[in-house]
């Protein structure tokens, strides 16, 4: 038949068994030409090569220098030109991220919550874009990490789940505006102790809280996010404070109260709306305790330095109108007995007759 290319096999002739197609796909990765992984290096070397014989003959050598893994090369050219794109590639980031950010800061509309929101999300923005504009840049056949996707998959699965949840936690945070720089919230060091600090800087992964000694706390935003969190500055920056006061029993409670109001009201930190309360507290064992009640606005400029000075302009009113502040006291009763009266009547004797002896 006209056309027909194929042999009949000739009588006594065995006929040749078929490939199967593992055969068949290894004799064509056989037959395939040998690609390299970055198809800007070839690019960039036939352009040198054009313009400058000498540059083309160190750059032959350059690429001479190679490994060869089946029909994937790499030689020494494609990383010195890989190395190079990264390396521009992150500078360029670098210097648009930054350029990003101080035009966001310079839209007076925005607070700073919103301002360090738009700032993380454009960072992310221009690191995303800038790892494909590198990918393009290089000519990498992406086909060619496939090999390492698996690997790559299960890496971010679990080596960097906990990173990429504290991202999205620290934008919810700002997004919602529960957390943001500028708050006052209470922390606990590794002992349970509670002390309070001031929001610094919001991370990718962590929130900076400082305290008032200037030991500063890296606290996941992810434990934010899920944790009960006690800010003092969430709606109102407005935080009541109590310094408790004992007065003697035998004072004038009429007075030792306005005394208390005057030391609160006197004092500069201390809110005038609204203003100070004074609140008997209970009947101790050796005082009648008190608690002043007193606003404060500014929080992160400490609590225990107002209650300081509460309590020394209370100390000098006090002194000034005869109030006395109270101190342990004990009264001791003793039972009288038989014993217990020779005893004090020996005493009484010898002092009796210490004069005589005396003038002996």
């Amino acid at each position: 038949m006209q056309g027909e290319t194929a042999t009949q096999p000739t009588a006594g002739e065995t006929p040749a068994p078929e490939a199967t197609p593992v055969e068949q796909a290894w004799s064509l990765a056989q037959d395939a030409p040998e690609e390299t992984s970055v198809a800007a290096a070839q690019g960039i070397r036939d352009a040198v090569s054009s313009k400058s014989e000498t540059a083309g003959t160190v750059l032959d050598t350059l690429d001479a220098l190679a490994l060869s893994f089946g029909n994937f090369r790499v030689s020494l050219f494609d990383v010195l030109i890989v190395a190079a794109v990264i390396l521009g590639v992150l500078a360029l980031a670098w210097f648009t991220s930054k350029l990003a950010k101080r035009g966001v800061r310079r839209l007076t509309r925005l607070d700073q919550t919103q301002q360090l929101l738009v700032e993380k999300i454009v960072t992310i923005v221009v690191w995303a874009a800038a790892f494909f504009l590198g990918i393009d840049l290089l000519g990498i056949d992406l086909t060619a990490l496939a090999v390492f996707s698996g690997a790559f998959g299960l890496a971010i699965g679990f080596g960097l789940q906990k990173t990429f949840g504290n991202l999205i936690a620290g934008i919810i945070l700002l997004m919602d505006k529960s957390i943001k720089p500028g708050d006052v919230i209470a922390v606990a060091d590794m002992a349970g102790n509670e002390t309070f600090g001031q929001i610094r800087k919001i991370g990718v992964r962590a929130v900076s809280v400082t305290t008032r000694d200037q030991r500063e706390y890296l606290i996941p935003n992810e434990n934010l996010m899920i944790n009960q969190v006690e800010n003092w500055s969430y709606s109102s920056k407005n935080v009541r404070m109590q310094v408790p006061v004992g007065v003697s029993y035998e004072s004038d409670m009429d007075l030792a109260e306005k005394l208390m109001l005057q030391a609160a009201m006197e004092c500069d930190r201390v809110l005038k709306t609204p203003p100070p309360t004074v609140w008997m507290d209970a009947y101790g064992d050796n005082s009648v305790n008190f608690t002043i009640h007193c606003w404060i606005d500014d929080p992160e400029e400490g609590v225990g330095n107002v209650r300081s000075a509460v309590l020394k302009k209370l100390w000098w009113l006090f002194k000034e109108h005869d109030v006395e502040i109270p101190f342990p006291q004990r009264d001791i009763h003793l039972r009288s007995s038989d014993q217990l009266e020779r005893i004090f009547a020996r005493m009484a004797e010898g002092g009796a007759a210490s004069p005589k002896a005396t003038k002996e």
